[in-house]
């Protein structure tokens, strides 16, 4: 069994920002709107909390010697550190998970969320991946 190490204390401490945001915009706003809507209100969120965040950023995928600059988007990046991938669906795509954990492959990262918030409660709508 492959042992990781331990993530960073500042991605543990951004990752419990990014939850907690999600559990704040899901009880004022809750399940049934677009993830567009979503993904603005919770920018707004950790904005508040004093984190960076970027929204809908397309990351270049390097294979051999070519580089396509529109491989990857990610829906939230958080302090260059966090992915955040949002949905507002009835049932999540097993792809997206394995889409996530991609996503922190290519790009290096170590801790992404699938986050969705079209779930009656939060803690069934958040899933934490750890590379």
């Amino acid at each position: 069994m492959t042992q990781f190490k331990p993530l960073t204390p500042e991605e543990e401490e951004i990752g419990k920002a990014i939850v907690n945001a999600a559990f704040e915009v899901h009880k004022r706003l809750g399940p049934g709107l677009l993830e567009k809507v979503y993904e603005v209100c919770l920018s707004h969120e950790l904005k508040k909390r004093n984190l960076l965040v970027q929204r809908q950023i397309d990351i270049p995928i390097q294979y051999d010697d070519i580089v396509f600059d529109e491989g990857l988007r990610l829906d939230l990046l958080v302090n260059n550190l966090i992915i955040c991938e949002l949905k507002a669906v009835d049932l999540v795509n097993p792809v997206w998970e394995a889409q996530i954990l991609s996503h922190l492959k290519l790009t290096g990262k170590r801790l992404g969320y699938l986050i969705n918030f079209n779930v009656p409660l939060m803690k069934n709508g958040i899933k934490r991946f750890v590379l």
